[in-house]
């Protein structure tokens, strides 16, 4: 209840679910409302009109039909992945780091030889040689990004583990794992909010790289494959913005939303930010527009 009642005290935090709640209810209704986004439906490059508010594609699809049947694989995926890199994540770095030893040595070098990988290259190479489809991409992008939030993980687990309701949990004889589960994953709460939001953003922009690249499905309409078959289109060239502009619109709302909301999970779980993002406004005069300054402590 405090979690809950801390991130509708945040303005950040009500903007950004309000829009990411918004495009969920696009993802789940909006190909309901619209016709099939496959259909041949006008003229190549129709510019927008009565007829398709937001033009047609460079094969006559309709664009506003395309944009919003997108929207359920593009969240589908990256929140399915966002959910498995902080699952992995959070279960490997917690035991690591609350266990200790040839444990955590162990772990640690497993998460270090994951964290070393260049995660792009390693994703376009998975990406090509497996077989295209919603499968496929969750797995490359799982592998490619679960050790960032185990190595966050650890780090906070290490910090937890001395403290003395951990230890009263040793005395009654609890498990490791239960020790974990029931009391370490707890009071990281707001540290795990921050990093599915973080993890499914990064799913999300690296998803539709991927597929902006040619590495997707490209029979599956997504906003990854509307910017890939804009660029096939040569829509810069010709002049054809309503067949990129849309896709990579949303994508920026959402984008942004997500940031927003990790930025309000980042301050519940340590006030220090927002006080001194506060206290920097006042020391710059309070104008409007200025940027608040937050500085991290280690």
């Amino acid at each position: 209840m405090k979690l809950k009642a801390a991130l509708f005290s945040s303005r950040k935090a009500v903007v950004g679910l309000a829009v990411v709640v918004a495009f969920a209810l696009l993802a789940a209704l909006g190909p309901l409302l619209v016709g099939d986004p496959t259909d041949f439906v006008g003229t190549p490059l129709e510019p927008p009109s009565r007829a398709h508010w937001l033009g047609t594609t460079g094969q006559g699809q309709d664009v506003l039909w395309q944009t919003v049947a997108g929207a359920r694989p593009t969240l589908l995926l990256g929140f399915g992945v966002g959910f498995l890199v902080v699952a992995i994540g959070t279960l490997v770095g917690s035991v690591a780091g609350y266990l200790g030893g040839r444990v955590d040595a162990l772990l640690n070098l497993v998460i270090n030889v994951f964290l070393v990988m260049p995660a792009l290259p390693l994703m376009v190479v998975l990406a090509a040689y497996l077989s295209p489809g919603l499968g496929t991409m969750g797995l490359v992008l799982t592998i490619a990004g679960w050790a960032w939030s185990a190595r966050v993980a650890r780090a906070s687990a290490m910090s937890l583990r001395s403290r003395d309701f951990v230890a009263a949990a040793v005395v009654t004889g609890e498990g490791a794992l239960r020790i974990v589960v029931r009391e370490i994953l707890p009071v990281m709460g707001p540290l795990v909010a921050s990093m599915f939001v973080g993890a499914s953003l990064y799913a999300i922009a690296a998803q539709v790289g991927l597929e902006f690249l040619g590495l997707g499905d490209s029979r599956r309409v997504t906003w990854g494959s509307a910017l890939y078959f804009a660029r096939s289109d040569a829509a810069l060239i010709t002049g054809s913005w309503w067949t990129f502009v849309p896709a990579g619109v949303c994508i920026g709302i959402l984008g942004g939303a997500l940031a927003l909301l990790a930025s309000a999970f980042d301050e519940i779980g340590d006030p220090r930010l927002r006080v001194e993002g506060s206290y920097r406004r006042r020391a710059h005069g309070g104008a409007l527009g200025d940027a608040p300054t937050v500085v991290l402590r280690s």
